[in-house]
């Protein structure tokens, strides 16, 4: 009688926690206790893009009536798996070209809105150096500490590092890495001397001017990159369809008030946003093609 006892109990206990898990899984995604995650990842200065995507996802609760929580990865890699987990956990991410373009091919991201600045959805990148260092063109890098974004940093390693293979330049042999973790901490690496020359966005040097005055003259650009799409907004496949369209709509209606415009500037320098899908990346992705480059071979 008593092993009865306890089989039955130990059944309603085990029900009980089955009842408790299936409450919490059956939470909406987008309420309260099952907040959308957007996943931020660092381009600059990582307390300015955390303020403005805080500043986003506040104007975005109260424009469609969901829930977000922001996700802040130390780079892109990161935002990646988080997509790539089942379930997901990131459902939104602010991702760079080349890393979307990774994403895009493990069927975890879906792109749906580009960033806009100055009016333009692309962007070039820089190759900088320290003026005085001797340093004129690419091949004068050979034997020199290189500061990079990060692996898969589309202008921040990505490009420049074809431009400097075109150089005969051996990446694993002629130059020391650095890698800086933003495009602000590529410049600054240069500027103080921890590097002789780095990859960057234009121009990024303007990002630290405020405290160091003299970085134009300090740092100095010898090579710029092709036309680089902008990075964007893009969407976990998992998302419910009508749930990625009442957050597309409210983010390009956001974009347009004065506070939307003040945290895109604030997040990633965005002016506005452009509903621009997947195939606005095939003339880049037909260039890394043509010059043999597996994207996936960039993240370990």
């Amino acid at each position: 009688m008593k092993r009865v006892f306890l089989f039955v109990l130990g059944i309603c206990i085990l029900g009980g926690f089955l009842f408790a898990a299936g409450a919490k899984e059956a939470k909406p995604l987008g309420s309260e206790e099952n907040p959308i995650v957007w996943a931020f990842v660092p381009s600059s200065d990582t307390q300015k893009v955390v303020s403005g995507a805080k500043a986003m996802v506040d104007l975005l609760q109260k424009e469609t009536g969901y829930f977000y929580k922001v996700l802040v990865p130390t780079e892109f890699g990161g935002a990646i798996e988080a997509l790539a987990t089942n379930p997901p956990s990131a459902h939104m991410a602010s991702l760079n070209t080349f890393a979307y373009i990774i994403a895009a091919e493990k069927k975890v991201a879906r792109a749906e809105l580009i960033a806009v600045r100055r009016g333009k959805t692309t962007y070039n990148g820089q190759i900088i150096a320290r003026a005085g260092s001797g340093i004129k063109d690419l091949q004068d890098l050979k034997g020199k500490i290189f500061a990079r974004v990060d692996p898969t940093s589309t202008t921040g390693w990505v490009i420049p590092s074809l431009m400097l293979r075109a150089a005969r330049i051996d990446l694993e042999k002629d130059i020391k890495i650095l890698d800086a973790g933003s495009h602000d901490g590529v410049v600054s690496a240069v500027y103080r001397g921890d590097a002789d020359a780095g990859a960057c966005f234009v121009d990024a040097r303007t990002n630290i001017q405020k405290t160091n005055p003299d970085v134009m003259e300090k740092v100095v650009v010898i090579a710029t990159t092709i036309d680089v799409p902008n990075d964007g907004i893009q969407f976990s496949p998992a998302m419910p369809e009508e749930m990625r369209k009442k957050i597309i709509s409210a983010m390009l209606k956001i974009a347009k008030t004065d506070e939307g415009k003040k945290a895109l500037r604030q997040a990633y320098n965005w002016d506005d946003l452009a509903a621009l899908g997947d195939s606005f990346y095939d003339p880049f992705r037909q260039i890394l093609q043509s010059a043999g480059v597996n994207p996936s071979s960039f993240v370990k």
